[in-house]
């Protein structure tokens, strides 16, 4: 008996984790409804009666994104904020184009894992650790029809190291799994963080921080 407390303490916390992620629907669906008056964590739901076959439709990966942009990619997301059927879906999906060389720069989804699978070209693609597992990288070089997977919160990039444009379509575990360019969050952040919290975090001169803060 003297075991049951801690018992119950890992039950509550199991639980507890089955919870982070999107709530499970309690109806057949709810599409997402804007109402600009009124915050939620999530969407309102549009009167099922009102529903149609076009609510569950997408059109945004028909066309190539445009990748005349510094980085060279361009990201399609298909998130509930773009597709209204996949609200309480706990789903959502992106389509990344990429020029030669073109780059998906290191950055995390905070609310979902994300299974990438490449169509065309051959993609450089990794992710990076916690600091409770040393920060150690995981990458590999994907081909056409392969799969791979980046587990929640972390950081991860994908690089175009092809002669040919790729194309590569993922799958996240959120209808809202959010996205934090790194280089922007932190360089790029309204009000700019103080360049001294920057030197001292990187170790760098000040004027290497005012150069990457002006180029966002």
């Amino acid at each position: 008996m003297k075991f049951l407390p801690i018992s119950l303490l890992i039950l509550a916390l199991a639980t507890a984790t089955t919870f982070a992620y999107d709530p499970s629907p309690l109806q057949d669906f709810c599409v997402a409804i804007n109402d600009p008056k009124v915050f939620v964590n999530g969407k309102f739901c549009k009167d099922p009666k009102q529903v149609t076959a076009d609510d569950f439709l997408f059109k945004g990966f028909r066309y190539p994104g445009n990748t005349a942009n510094p980085l060279g990619s361009k990201v399609t997301p298909a998130f509930v904020d773009q597709f209204a059927g996949l609200n309480t879906l706990g789903i959502s999906m992106a389509r990344t184009d990429f020029a030669p060389g073109g780059l998906n720069p290191p950055h995390t989804h905070p609310r979902g894992t994300e299974i990438l699978v490449v169509t065309e070209g051959t993609l450089l693609v990794g992710f990076v650790t916690s600091n409770q597992l040393n920060n150690t990288f995981f990458t590999k070089v994907l081909y056409k029809g392969d799969v791979f997977v980046f587990p929640i919160g972390l950081i991860h990039f994908q690089l175009n190291i092809g002669k040919t444009p790729a194309l590569a379509f993922a799958a996240l575990s959120s209808q809202n799994p959010g996205l934090i360019t790194i280089a922007n969050a932190v360089f790029g952040s309204k009000p700019p963080i103080s360049a001294g919290v920057l030197t001292k975090a990187f170790q760098v001169d000040k004027k290497v921080v005012d150069y990457l803060q002006a180029q966002f």
